[in-house]
């Protein structure tokens, strides 16, 4: 890898698996796709036969001047990454020069340390000309002889003065792109309300339109709040599940069937799409009565009123579940209590406290039985004298 700082690119979104590096080298076809700053790529002919792997840094041809940027493919995978960007092969494209040089690139980093100085002082001479435009980024050439200065606005508006008023200020040649507010969230990031980097900052490189049918057709709340993104648009995440809720939403039967039965007439109140599950009710806008039914008894039920059959309940298994004798209620959260073990130790507490109270009652009562058998304990007998015998006389 090169000299220059990789870890203060947000990402490397445009970046694809080259799967075929063990087979083919950039000798195997004659352009190379080089990746600059944020989404910006380009395919480069490699006239003279450069070995280049992804990942070096190579100097190319730009107007005027050089640009630096990193190559990302190489061998035949770019010809389809071409077809992918909708460029014609046959079509002239500029030139790798050569591999950057150590001069090349401090010359990039010099240029590049300028930019956000320039975004700032550019905002403020927008400001003084009263243009109604928000510049969100700014883009020095590798070279540093050319500045791109992506911009924001809602109308028209003319920025021929302020042109010249940047190239007076910097000295450089300016180019003026306009960018949408998906395109400015990618290049500023963020995080999202999933808790990931957004798609359009970590790998998203071409955004699709999203409308409001992405939404319908996944039975989503029609809330701007949660379908806007940080961009103020429709989220691009709407798009990814949408083929999927599609195809699911075939298998259900139509919104406007509505299922006879011999007591009322029920009408599709909700649908879960990929469970395939739907709940009627007897009310068109409200919940009444509700029935939750799978799509294939629905199909059924819809087969029969088609021909002139009406059912006599709608779930007849729900009634059998109704019938039956309810189940004993276990509390398992009760099995698992941060405070059984604390009850064994306080009934242990308790039992030793007991014991402990019943031996000192023990001990008590000995103690009074001992005094009181003290107390009339009788006196001991004195012991009789013997009357000293009288002397036989002899």
């Amino acid at each position: 890898m090169s000299d220059i700082d990789h870890n203060r690119e947000p990402r490397g979104k445009c970046e694809a698996t080259n799967w075929l590096a063990d087979l083919s080298t950039s000798a195997d076809y004659p352009a190379v796709q080089v990746q600059f700053k944020n989404t910006r790529n380009g395919f480069y002919s490699n006239p003279s036969r450069l070995n280049l792997e992804i990942g070096d840094i190579v100097a190319v041809e730009a107007s005027p001047g050089h640009d630096i940027g990193s190559v990302v493919m190489v061998g035949p995978l770019v010809r389809m990454q071409m077809r992918k960007a909708r460029i014609n092969p046959d079509t002239e494209l500029k030139k790798v020069f050569r591999k950057a040089s150590r001069a090349d690139i401090e010359r990039f980093e010099e240029a590049r340390a300028r930019e956000h100085s320039t975004m700032i002082r550019s905002r403020v001479i927008a400001e003084e000309l009263g243009l109604d435009m928000k510049i969100g980024d700014v883009e020095y050439q590798g070279d540093g002889g050319k500045a791109i200065f992506y911009y924001i606005a809602d109308e028209r508006v003319d920025f021929r003065k302020l042109i010249r008023i940047l190239a007076d200020e910097f000295k450089v040649r300016i180019e003026m792109k306009q960018i949408g507010a998906r395109q400015e969230a990618g290049r500023i990031g963020g995080i999202g309300p999933c808790g990931r980097p957004l798609c359009c900052s970590s790998w998203m490189s071409h955004f699709v339109s999203v409308g409001t049918g992405a939404a319908r057709a996944q039975d989503l709340s029609m809330n701007p709040q949660k379908l806007a993104g940080q961009c103020a648009k429709l989220k691009c995440c709407l798009n990814f599940e949408l083929d999927a809720y599609t195809e699911s939403a075939k298998k259900l039967p139509p919104r406007d069937a509505v299922l006879q039965t011999k007591d009322a007439d029920f009408y599709l109140f909700k649908s879960d799409i990929l469970s395939r599950t739907l709940i009627y009710s007897t009310d068109r806008k409200m919940p009444v009565n509700t029935v939750t039914l799978p799509a294939s008894r629905a199909f059924e039920i819809i087969a029969l009123n088609k021909q002139g059959i009406k059912v006599d309940e709608l779930d007849p298994e729900a009634t059998r579940r109704a019938t039956e004798a309810p189940k004993e209620y276990i509390d398992l959260t009760d099995q698992d209590s941060l405070t059984r073990f604390d009850k064994v130790k306080k009934k242990k507490k308790k039992a030793k406290a007991k014991s402990d109270r019943s031996d000192k009652s023990d001990k008590s009562d000995r103690s009074d039985k001992s005094d009181r058998s003290s107390d009339h304990k009788p006196r001991p007998k004195k012991p009789r004298q013997q009357k000293p015998k009288k002397p036989s006389e002899s």
